[in-house]
């Protein structure tokens, strides 16, 4: 699937004339909010192009529900940090409810700053004319508990592909960038974020589409 196709599925979801909502899933390290960041800007602006107009999309990352350090401390998963308990899925799933149905008003998501580790309140503005909303993250097709909620309000989702080594690298290489000791990222990579890989992997089978990038 090259890019072109994937700027081409976007657009008309875009253009389709009611809001929709776009899912980019897959595990850890796989280069969702990559793809998300640049299909939203190759999408450029909204219908009404004018000065303050909207966007014609939107990233909302589920990493704002990541719960708060303080919060899994107290719940002893601190060293569990990305599997699916660790986060607020049933207020991801909510948040998604009203994205789908947009009022008069501004809609503010959370986002997740990577360089305090932390979600922050209030960061994303989603304006009511933004036709779609992209939302990425390791869960979207997972089906266990409350995330079983999030699937339905996705009108399509598009599962990452890539090469395990790559992607394994590429995770390495973000915890160093974020304040991590190599070995100490090596081994997290491999207790923590490969164990959540492996649960998202049966997601897979229920993409709308698999993006298998080079």
């Amino acid at each position: 699937m090259d890019w072109m196709e994937l700027e081409r599925r976007a657009r008309a979801l875009a253009d389709s004339g009611t809001r929709r909502i776009l899912g980019i899933a897959g595990p850890p390290g796989a280069g969702k909010s990559t793809l998300a960041a640049r299909l939203a800007q190759a999408l450029g602006p909204g219908p009404g192009s004018g000065p303050g107009s909207a966007p014609a999309a939107v990233v909302v990352p589920m990493d704002g529900f990541h719960l708060a350090q303080a919060e899994l401390v107290r719940l002893g998963r601190a060293d569990r940090k990305g599997a699916p308990d660790t986060f607020d899925a049933a207020g991801y799933a909510a948040l998604l409810t009203r994205l789908r149905t947009p009022g008069s008003g501004m809609v503010y998501a959370p986002a997740f700053d990577r360089s305090l580790e932390e979600p922050v309140a209030g960061s994303i503005p989603v304006d009511p004319g933004v036709p779609l909303v992209i939302t990425e993250g390791n869960y979207l097709l997972y089906e266990a508990g409350e995330w079983a909620a999030v699937r339905p309000l996705l009108d399509e989702v598009w599962f990452l592909a890539p090469d395990d080594s790559v992607r394994v690298r590429r995770l390495v290489a973000r915890h160093v960038r974020h304040g991590k000791e190599e070995t100490y990222a090596r081994q997290w990579v491999t207790q923590s974020d490969e164990a959540n890989a492996r649960l998202i992997a049966p997601g897979r089978a229920r993409a709308d589409l698999v993006v298998e990038p080079g």
